[in-house]
């Protein structure tokens, strides 16, 4: 979602991916089948201008 939104993945370190736009940051957790809790999703989508 990000990405479709204009975000540019920057960087990967462990199981955290860093997404910027417009030097606006967003890191997003990425553990793997687990998915992103419901809390964390749209704590994301605010950190993004997204909602």
């Amino acid at each position: 979602m990000l990405l479709e939104n204009g975000f540019v993945l920057k960087s990967q370190k462990g199981s955290h991916m860093k997404f910027e736009k417009d030097g606006m940051i967003v890191i997003v957790p990425d553990h793997n089948s687990k998915g992103v809790e419901k809390g964390t999703y749209y704590s994301i989508l605010r950190q993004a201008g997204l909602k």
